[in-house]
Formats: structure tokens, sequence, C-alpha cells
């Protein structure tokens, strides 16, 4: 039998930790609690003190910021949950950055599934260090700048203007990059384009969202087209062209 992980939980409301516990206790057995803190300070303490192994971290506390906790910590030999009200910047950050986190209040069976994925890529620790890396990045940017994405290796993390045009490809979704390089990800497009829309992205189609920084050439036939700096065209839906060409003078200004 595998030892359990050592697991520390930090909020500033206690009614969280103790439900956050309770779940803990009932439906998680590969994972033990051997410490709780209420604020950033406490709980910097009580990792070096506990060395564990995986945090369940608020990200909103007084006198300091679950961020704040994880910039003390450059080398870090745990994983992190966020626990977070909904703030849309900070989950922003976080989805970008391909770091777990859980919605309060707590759904438990998100809450389990969370803690899922923690134990099944738990081996690599130069992912882990590089994807708090580039969640503290994007976090201090004025907007999130680096996308972690998912490989079948690992993860790559691409700076959004390497990113020329992505396209779903049923549940899956192509990647296209400046370097010429395509990546395949097992997410569909519609998480990306929630992601990348501020980012001067645009669906044109069901399929395909694009960079509009490499817009070449707007088509005007059968419906529209729209052809790319590297060469690939694009479909444009009937029911976008005037929304895309609106987008695209203000690029242009």
């Amino acid at each position: 039998m595998t030892t359990p992980l050592k697991t520390i939980i930090i909020d500033d409301e206690p009614d969280a930790v103790n439900f956050i516990h309770s779940i803990i206790k009932e439906y998680c057995p590969k994972l033990e609690v051997v410490g709780k803190a209420h604020s950033a300070k406490e709980g910097s303490k009580l990792i070096i003190e506990k060395t564990p192994e995986l945090v369940f971290l608020d990200v909103e506390m007084p006198h300091g910021s679950g961020f704040d906790l994880l910039a003390n910590f450059p080398e870090k030999s745990f994983d992190v949950i966020f626990i977070t009200a909904f703030n849309h910047y900070a989950i922003k950050a976080i989805k970008f950055s391909a770091v777990d986190y859980i919605l309060k209040p707590i759904n438990i069976n998100e809450f389990i599934s969370a803690v899922d994925k923690v134990l099944d890529k738990r081996s690599n620790t130069n992912n882990r260090n590089e994807s708090f890396q580039t969640l503290l990045e994007n976090v201090r940017s004025a907007m999130p700048g680096k996308l972690a994405i998912p490989t079948s290796d690992g993860m790559e993390y691409l700076n959004t203007r390497e990113i020329i045009r992505v396209e779903a490809d049923r549940s899956y979704s192509w990647f296209y990059l400046s370097d010429r390089r395509k990546l395949l990800v097992s997410r569909n497009l519609k998480e990306y384009q929630e992601l990348l829309t501020d980012r001067n992205f645009f669906r044109t189609h069901n399929s395909h969202l694009i960079n509009l920084e490499y817009v070449k050439k707007y088509i005007r036939h059968e419906g529209g087209a729209i052809e790319l700096t590297d060469g690939s065209q694009v479909p444009i839906s009937r029911g976008k062209r005037d929304l895309f060409l609106l987008q695209m003078a203000k690029l242009s200004k």
C-alpha cells in the first residue's frame, strides 16, 4: 500500500478549511492532512515545517495572496490545487497556465476530479516548476501571455504570438505555430476560444480560431475565406464576416 500524500490546506476561512478536510477524509484515501493554515504567512511557515506533497491553496487571502506564497518557493517539491471564489482575472491566469483549481462553493465531484488529476501527473517535477513559473508570470502581467499546452510527453509553454491558428478535430485541437510546427492537444476549440479571444483571436467558423495578427487577406467568394501569412486559408461563416471586418479595421488603426 502506498503512503498517502502529505497534504496541507491554506485558506483564510475556517469553514472552508474544515469542509476541505472533511472531503479529504471521506473521499480521498490517498491524501493525509498534516497541517492547516489561515494566511499566506502561516502557510509559508507550514510548508517549510511539514514539507507537504500537495497544497490546497486559497487565491485571495488578507495580507498576501496564494500567488504571493508561491513566489516564496522558486523550486517547488509540492503540487498545488487552487481554491478560489470566482475571479475572472485569477481564473484566466490559472487556466492559461494549466494549473489545477476548484471554484467555491466547492463541488465534491469537482474536488475529487482535481485530486485525481494531480495524482495522475505527479511524476514530472520540471513540468510542475515551469507551470508555476508560467502562472506567476501571467499573474504579474496586465494580460496572460504564455499558454500552457498539454502534449503527449508533458507540457509546452507557448507565447500567444507564436500561434497562427487553432483548428478543431472533434474533441481535439490542432495548433499551427509560426515556426511551422503543429501540435495536437486533447482539448476542444471552445476552451481556447474563451482563453484567447481578448488576445486578438477570432473564431471564423465552428472549426477555426485564428490570430488576427497573421491575417494576410480576406477573400470574397463562396461565403468568404481568410488567407493567413503561412499560406493557409480558413473559411469564414457568413454571419461572422461583418464582425471579422470590424475587428480587422480596429486592429489596423
